[in-house]
This record gives C-alpha cells, structure tokens and sequence, in this order.
C-alpha cells in the first residue's frame, strides 16, 4: 500500500490539534483545571496521548484565546481573572455588538438577519437541555452569528479575540451565575430590537444586556 500522502498526514495533525484544543478548554471552562493552575506539558501530553509538540501548538492557541497566561520563564497557567477585568471584557464587548447591532439595523432588508439568529435563539433553547459547555457554545455563537451577519470582518475578528476571555469570565462567576446570563428571554430582546430598524434602541439593548450580565458575573 502507498505511504499516506502529506495532505492526509496533516488532516490526521490537525485532527488531533483540535481535539486536544477542545479537551483542554472543556476541563479550563469546567474548573477542572482551575485558575492558576501551572501546566505540565509531560503530564498533559500523557493525559491526552499526543505529541509535545502537538500539545504545544494547542497551547499556544489557547493562549492567544486568553485561557491560559504566560508566567515567569514562559511558563503557562489557567489565567484567573478579577472583578475589573471581567468589567473591561463586557464594556469592550458591549462596543462591538452595539456596533454590529447598528449595522444590522441600518440593512434595508434585515429578514435573513432575523431569521439567523431566531435560528441561533432555538438553538440556545435545546441547548438547555445539555451540559454546561454546550449552553456556553450556543450562547456565544448567537452573539458570534449576530456580528458575522454584519459582513465586516474586522467587527467579527475584534470579538473573537475576546471569546477566551468570556469563557474564562463564565468559570469564574461559576454555574448558576454564567446559567443566568444565558436567558433565552434576554437575547430574544435584541433580536426584537433590531428587527426594529432603531439603532438607538438595538445600542441600548446591547448595553443593557452587557451591563447586566457584567455585574452578574462580578457579584
């Protein structure tokens, strides 16, 4: 039999990148691995089965994530967030999805945007019925979906930069502080405000939405 060719060596890579990606996050967002905590490439690399090397390409993108933080000599641990930084992550937040609430708003035919993320809100609700890693993901792609419909890439890339740090703001508030942040009733307000077409009102929403689950989290 021929030898496997590089395209499929780097798909069988990538696919063990990924998974060792989203291990690590489920046992950061979970407490498993908690803030502070130092990690140790031999052991993780032997929990997970996988390379070093492969380990620290993860790592690395869980770092740029804003999950983990470099210490003393480079090393990394499970970054732990105060009450001032979780404020900042949701002021910054607040300014890109009010943004790319006044974007939508401002589109002569915002129905597909409706839709998308009605579509994103029913995914949220069966989400409830599944774990806690699986409500933060249908949470964050409905506020994900809502700033990709804008078509501005660099609205879309600015707010993916702060994904690790909302999910890091989630662990550390703890289950029934992040579970109240993720009322369905909440987002279906702003959907109903920018299917408004008013900006001021979508803004506001947002701000609202942000404010509150800010101090929420901090509390």
């Amino acid at each position: 039999m021929a030898a496997p060719t590089a395209s499929l060596l780097g798909l069988q890579k990538k696919s063990l990148r990924e998974q060792a990606l989203a291990a690590l996050r489920t046992a950061i967002t979970s407490g498993a691995l908690e803030p502070g905590r130092h990690l140790v490439e031999t052991e993780l690399s032997d929990m997970l089965q996988i390379s070093r090397g492969t380990l620290r390409e993860a790592l690395r993108q869980l770092e740029q994530e804003g999950l983990l933080s470099a210490g003393p000599r480079g090393r990394l641990s499970v970054r732990h967030l105060d009450a001032k930084e979780i404020r900042d992550i949701y002021s910054v937040r607040a300014a890109l999805e009010s943004l790319a609430a006044r974007t939508l708003c401002e589109l002569p035919d915002r129905q597909h945007v409706i839709e998308s993320l009605r579509a994103a809100i029913q995914a949220m609700e069966e989400a409830t019925k599944g774990t806690l890693e699986e409500r933060i993901e249908s949470d964050l792609e409905f506020h994900r979906t809502m700033c990709r419909l804008t078509g501005n890439e660099t609205l879309l890339h600015s707010w993916e930069s702060l994904e690790g740090s909302i999910r890091m703001s989630i662990m550390f508030a703890g289950l029934e502080k992040g579970v109240r942040n993720m009322s369905v009733a909440r987002h279906h307000d702003i959907v109903a405000a920018i299917e408004t077409g008013d900006a001021t009102l979508a803004r506001n929403t947002i701000r609202e939405h942000m404010d509150s689950a800010a101090a929420v989290l901090v509390a």
